[in-house]
C-alpha cells in the first residue's frame, strides 16, 4: 500500500468538486460486477458526459506525470477515472475489484492495481473509510483531499458506512508492467534507493550506473507488454 500525499493541489481539488458539483450522476451500483453489486451504495458521476470525461482526462494525464506512481505500479494502462460519491447511509461493503476490466476504447485491462484519490477533506464527513485487507492485518484510510491511495486490486475492501457529510473521490485502476507483485514491490524499493543515492555526492557516479543496470534488466526479464 502506497499513499501519495497531493497528488492533486488544493486549488485543484477545488476545482474539480465545483465541476462534480454540476455534473449528472447516476447509481453506482450500475458499474458494479458480479456480487460487489449487492453491497455497493454509493453515486457515481456520467462517465458519458463531456465535463466529467475531461476531468477524468486531466487527472489521468497527472497519473502519468506523478514520478511516486510511476516508481510504486509501473503502468502499462490506466483505466479512465471515475468519480464517485457517498452520501449520508451510503457505503461498499466488503469486495474484491474484477480481475479483468474493458476500458471505454474497448481495449482490456487486468487490475493489478486500484488507486484512490480522496476529494474531501476527512473533517467534512464522518466514516467513508477505505478498509483495506492486507497481510499486515487490516488497514483503515482517510487521507486529505488532494492525497492518494494506491493498493492491491485482488485485496479484499470497503468503505465503511457515510454518518455525516459526503465523500468524494476518483478510483481508477492500473495494469502494471510487472504483474508479479512482489517484484513490482522489489523494483520499488530498489528505484527509491537509487532516487535516495542521487542525492548524495559521496555516491560515485559509476555506483549509480550499476544499479539502473541492475533494475532496468530487472525489468526487461520480468514485464509484460
Amino acid at each position: 500500500m502506497v499513499v501519495i500525499k497531493q497528488l492533486l493541489s488544493a486549488a485543484e481539488v477545488k476545482e474539480y468538486r465545483a465541476l462534480l458539483h454540476v455534473a449528472p450522476w447516476n447509481d453506482g451500483i450500475t458499474t458494479a460486477m458480479g456480487m460487489a453489486a449487492s453491497v455497493k451504495k454509493n453515486g457515481q458521476a456520467d462517465a458519458g458526459d463531456n465535463q466529467v470525461q475531461q476531468l477524468a482526462n486531466r487527472l489521468l494525464a497527472r497519473l502519468g506525470h506523478t514520478p511516486a506512481l510511476l516508481s510504486a505500479a509501473l503502468p502499462h494502462r490506466i483505466f479512465p477515472p471515475c468519480f464517485n460519491c457517498y452520501g449520508e447511509g451510503e457505503t461498499y461493503g466488503l469486495h474484491v475489484d474484477a480481475a479483468i476490466m474493458r476500458m471505454p476504447n474497448n481495449e482490456i485491462l487486468r487490475s493489478d492495481l486500484s488507486m484512490t484519490t480522496f476529494l474531501s477533506e476527512p473533517d467534512e464527513y464522518q466514516g467513508g473509510e477505505l478498509v483495506i485487507e492486507t497481510e499486515f492485518g487490516q488497514q483503515r484510510v482517510k487521507l486529505s483531499a488532494g492525497d492518494a491511495v494506491l493498493y492491491s486490486s485482488g485485496s479484499l475492501h470497503k468503505v465503511t458506512p457515510v454518518t455525516r457529510g459526503q465523500r468524494f473521490a476518483a478510483i481508477t485502476w492500473i495494469q502494471s508492467l510487472i504483474p508479479d507483485s512482489q517484484m513490482r514491490n522489489t523494483l520499488h524499493q530498489l528505484d527509491q534507493s537509487i532516487q535516495n543515492l542521487l542525492t548524495n555526492p559521496a555516491v560515485a557516479r559509476e555506483q549509480l550506473d550499476q544499479l539502473h543496470h541492475v533494475y532496468h534488466n530487472l525489468i526487461r526479464q520480468h514485464s509484460q507488454v
